[in-house]
């Protein structure tokens, strides 16, 4: 269940007419024929200076986009759009018809096979192509495209410029920020938006953009300068349904229609593939974790004969390399050098722990470097900076120590099993997970979140994340399913002399397993329950405060949540005089 949040428009505009919407973009009008067909008192008089597509925020002077739904189609809500201010409604030959049937006839109706495919390029028409007057960078991959696009903002910034940032978090222009309903807003929303940072003085842009919005056309009208691309595991399968229709709308940002130049993290199968694809000048940037030679930006594929012995990909235009820890022993982040096989090299550093932030500092560094920065200027303003770091939210986030507990969004296999391995090395006792998966969402991936939550926590605590329309034991049911066939593996290959890893003091790894609800009470429960030298890991949800359950939206923030059993912890630990 989601809601609308509130609306952005810019202060100025420019009215348009419908007959100039209709002949800009071809569009045919409800009563038959082309629009520019009919006379001056209907087209001509009807005046639009804005957009929506959502009749609950429709305003005085919208272009309402009613839009064909998994449910309903938008054409129903069209009236209420009216009565809202909607000066003009274009729809689709179903919606024609169902406002037709409703007697709906106080505006012009324009008509187009799939309203939704024009949107984007119609949003941006009317608000004066805002994109055109800033320099924007775009992030597209299945993990790590929020931490990079806020290492992005932040490096930007740095440079001095006044910066806007979309993306799953929140969206910013210049100072003023806004919370997201999407990762990538709809097309009417996302252009609006552009227009207001227009207006705000901004000048660069640090945008996510999801599968989702490259397949249903909302970042359609804008041309990025340079798209960034970190990695590809499973995710959003039941959107897509299998790994080669995500790639290929992945893929679809590094086409002349989306972006002018591209950079690719080529450390997996998925990479190199879109690297060979793009139809854009691409730059291609390997990084390895520097002393054992392996990639550490995850995604599925490994790989293969074309890696040099040191890890990096034979090739690449940019490599990481000479990556060291900052504090080993505090998970603090590392220090890196990134290279271009041109001769230019940068040595920097990010606070941000694991070796996946490396590959996110990495690619943000190249993309602004791809975008013309100089390599002096960028080093002088991050050794003033204190390097590529940033307050992500919910993103590895530490929100307590004695126990420490981090707060991450890792809702996929792959993130889960990286966020897991980064926090290993810096916890001198248990490593304990508590997680769940989302439901109506891509449910092949619970039984191998479960798996890799075992192979890689020495407790794990499987909860509810958001259940949506589904039964949170049955979602449960599954990751725990998985959990302990990984378990039960692990066990035989131990007990057969196969497998020597262990977890702390000696136990097989996720010794412990236990399903715990609801989430509130997972949380308080293992944190109580932790000794002061443990980590705990709670992932899935990052920066959300609602939990949806049956269509209804809970409060629930992990971090308060945290907070405050770490706070019950150590009031109880001050009475008992410990």
């Amino acid at each position: 269940m989601t809601s609308p949040i509130d609306r952005l428009r810019p202060a100025t505009s420019v009215h348009r007419t419908a007959r100039e919407l209709a002949t800009t973009f071809g569009l045919a009008a409800a009563a038959g024929g082309t629009a520019s067909d009919q006379g001056p008192d209907t087209l001509g008089a009807a005046e639009i200076w804005s957009v929506a597509s959502d009749n609950r925020v429709v305003a005085d002077g919208d272009l309402f986009v009613a839009l064909p739904g998994a449910g309903t189609h938008g054409a129903r809500f069209a009236s209420d759009a009216i009565s809202r201010g909607a000066r003009v409604v274009l729809t689709d030959p179903q919606g024609a018809r169902l406002l037709a049937d409703a007697g709906e006839e106080r505006v012009p109706v324009l008509v187009t096979e799939d309203p939704r495919a024009v949107l984007g390029r119609v949003a941006a028409w009317v608000y004066g192509e805002p994109a055109t007057q800033l320099t924007t960078f775009a992030v597209t991959g299945t993990n790590g495209k929020t931490t990079t696009t806020y290492l992005l903002d932040h490096l930007l910034r740095t440079l001095g410029w006044k910066g806007g940032l979309i993306g799953t978090v929140e969206m910013r222009s210049g100072d003023r920020v806004l919370p997201s309903r999407l990762t990538t807003p709809e097309a009417a929303d996302l252009q609006a938006l552009l227009a207001t940072m227009r207006e705000d003085g901004v000048g660069t842009l640090a945008m996510e953009v999801s599968s989702h919005a490259l397949s249903l056309h909302r970042v359609d009208g804008i041309v990025f300068d340079v798209a960034g691309f970190t990695n590809l595991s499973q995710d959003h399968l039941d959107f897509h349904g299998d790994l080669q229709e995500y790639f290929e709308a992945k893929a679809a940002l590094f086409t002349p229609q989306h972006a002018r130049r591209g950079v690719v993290v080529v450390d997996d199968a998925w990479g190199r593939r879109l690297a060979e694809a793009a139809t854009i000048p691409v730059s291609t940037l390997s990084v390895t974790d520097g002393a054992a030679g392996t990639a550490v930006t995850g995604g599925t594929g490994g790989t293969d004969a074309a890696d040099t012995a040191d890890g990096a990909v034979a090739g690449a235009d940019w490599t990481v390399s000479d990556v060291r820890a900052v504090d080993a022993a505090a998970g603090t982040g590392s220090t890196f050098v990134l290279r271009h096989r041109d001769g230019r090299e940068l040595r920097t550093s990010t606070t941000l722990p694991g070796g996946f932030n490396v590959a996110n500092a990495a690619l943000a560094l190249a993309m602004v470097l791809e975008a013309g920065a100089d390599p002096r200027d960028v080093a002088a303003a991050l050794e003033t900076a204190g390097g590529v770091s940033a307050q992500v939210p919910g993103r590895m986030e530490v929100v307590g120590t004695a126990p420490r507990v981090v707060v991450d969004f890792a809702h996929n296999t792959d993130a889960l099993s990286l966020a897991l391995a980064a926090l290993r090395p810096t916890t001198a006792g248990r490593l304990v997970v508590v997680f769940g998966a989302t439901g109506d969402r891509d449910k092949g991936k619970r039984p191998s979140m479960g798996a890799v939550a075992v192979e890689g926590a020495d407790v794990v605590v499987i909860t509810d994340d958001d259940p949506h329309g589904e039964d949170p034991a049955a979602i449960r049911a599954e990751v725990l399913a998985g959990a302990r066939a990984a378990q039960q593996a692990a066990e035989v290959e131990q007990d057969a002399g196969v497998r020597d890893t262990v977890g702390h003091g000696g136990a097989p790894r996720a010794h412990t397993v236990v399903e715990v609800a609801p989430r509130a009470t997972a949380i308080r429960d293992t944190i109580r329950e932790a000794a002061p030298q443990d980590t705990v890991l709670v992932a899935g949800r990052g920066h959300e405060v609602w939990q949806e359950i049956a269509g209804v939206d809970h409060a629930l923030d992990d971090r308060v949540e945290a907070r405050a059993a770490l706070a019950a912890r150590h009031e109880t630990t001050k009475e008992h005089g410990e």
